[in-house]
């Protein structure tokens, strides 16, 4: 069983903006495996999905960004999901637009949604990919450059980013995410 979570934010004024990547990456799975995300526990939205290689359960939390931690946490404790099968997927200010880079622990390095999961985990050690969305123009607030959408530049790069995003989380289905890891981040 594994429990693949998208980190954004709800709502309309948020859609397609940088620092809802994660929950775009949900979408596509939902969408390329023909699921809807029609089912809501713990302030979140999500899937189950059975595939050949077991149950998958795609979760969106709709608690907002910074309280991440107070719908996964629940969720898995539900369920009996062990944080060795967890896969979160999130925006990097760190990384070039488009880059991705897989991890299996680490800090949360300033973003939100990872401290609060941490938080709530009680650990560092879990699975993620950040997908980069690079660093915002001088003088701009990083709140309102993660809340802004991306350019039609961006959208072409972002695109590639996130079929290149579920490629890597199908395989990590089946394999190590160490093996996925060295696939991936190249």
């Amino acid at each position: 069983m594994k429990l693949i979570v998208g980190l954004g934010n709800p709502g309309k004024p948020y859609e397609n903006t940088k620092h809802n990547i994660g929950f775009q990456v949900i979408d596509e799975l939902a969408n390329q495996w023909g699921v809807k995300l029609d089912q809501s526990k713990f302030k979140g939205q999500f899937a189950t999905v059975h595939r050949p290689e077991g149950k998958v359960f795609l979760l969106k939390p709709l608690t907002y960004m910074n309280l991440s931690g107070e719908c996964v946490r629940p969720f898995m404790d539900y369920f009996s999901i062990a944080e060795e099968d967890l896969i979160v997927i999130y925006d990097d200010l760190d990384l070039e637009t488009g880059k991705l880079r897989l991890r299996q622990k680490g800090s949360a390095g300033g973003h939100n949604g990872i401290k609060s999961l941490i938080q709530h985990l009680g650990t560092q050690t879990f699975d993620r990919i950040r997908i980069g969305v690079d660093r915002p123009p001088a003088g701009m607030k990083v709140a309102d450059y993660v809340l802004s959408r991306f350019s039609n530049e961006e959208q072409v790069v972002m695109k590639s980013a996130v079929d290149k995003t579920v490629q890597a989380l199908e395989a990590s289905l089946s394999r190590p995410f160490l093996d996925v890891m060295n696939r991936y981040n190249g």
